[in-house]
């Protein structure tokens, strides 16, 4: 299908096609996927080339149109990825959309803003929480007991990683102070009842927050050919997990000073 696109809906389609790739980025998608989509999305209208670069903080792409004009951008990503599935399959939906009949610009932009104001269920991330919580801290050796008490301290990181993301705190030092909080309520909850165990409550609940996905695309990333994304993401997924060990190393010194 043949489009001809004024103006400005081709500086609106470079504008979309950012949105998608920022979305792609704060969805937890890996480097390859994001830029493999926004070019078969450009390809899709027409565009006789599409340059796009993609690390974890920033996307510049440079779209040349039938009428040999150039656009290029370039966009700043400022927050962090979480790794959504939901909003990862409703963007590859809209992708795939476009790539088999290319929608107007003005309802590609509706499209990706409706997915951009979905509002996560907070109550099944607090249900997959407790459960995952629960789970790992029986399985590596606990009580049941054990894994009850893990998943209300699940409950309570849920509520904490609520608060805290609406602040201006980074990232890391958001990692530290929540594994400092729940280290040291975890220590002194485990004195108060010496029928649960600290370790096995704590392998539980460090799990949520280990980015082991994070992790995992990167090495992707570095396997496929993105080096630099991947030893971005590489690097920022180990100084959160080492803001989450000094965390709760610091913890139990605090615990066993009091």
């Amino acid at each position: 299908m043949t489009m001809e696109l004024t103006k400005a809906e081709q500086a609106g389609l470079v504008d979309c096609l950012l949105d998608m790739g920022e979305l792609l980025l704060k969805c937890g998608a890996e480097i390859s996927r994001v830029e493999d989509t926004v070019s078969r999305m450009a390809k899709a209208y027409d565009c006789l080339r599409a340059d796009v670069f993609v690390i974890t903080s920033i996307i510049s792409l440079s779209v040349k149109f039938p009428n040999e004009k150039v656009l290029t951008e370039t966009r700043r990503i400022y927050s962090s990825s979480e790794t959504d599935f939901t909003w990862l399959e409703h963007l590859n939906h809209i992708s795939r959309s476009c790539c088999q009949a290319p929608m107007p610009v003005a309802e590609l932009r509706r499209e990706l803003r409706q997915v951009a104001s979905e509002e996560k269920s907070f109550g099944m991330l607090l249900l997959g929480s407790v459960l995952a919580a629960a789970s790992f801290a029986v399985f590596f050796g606990g009580t049941l007991w054990d894994g009850l008490a893990a998943a209300v301290f699940a409950a309570g990181i849920c509520f904490l990683q609520r608060v805290l993301g609406k602040t201006e705190i980074a990232p890391v030092g958001a990692n530290l102070l929540l594994s400092l909080i729940t280290g040291v309520a975890v220590g002194l909850v485990c004195r108060a009842v010496p029928a649960i165990h600290p370790d096995k409550i704590l392998i539980g609940d460090i799990m949520l927050l280990i980015p082991g996905l994070a992790m995992i695309h990167s090495v992707r990333n570095i396997l496929g050919g993105n080096t630099i994304s991947g030893l971005l993401r590489l690097t920022e997924s180990l100084i959160w997990a080492a803001a989450l060990a000094g965390g709760f190393m610091l913890a139990l010194m605090i615990v066993n000073l009091l």
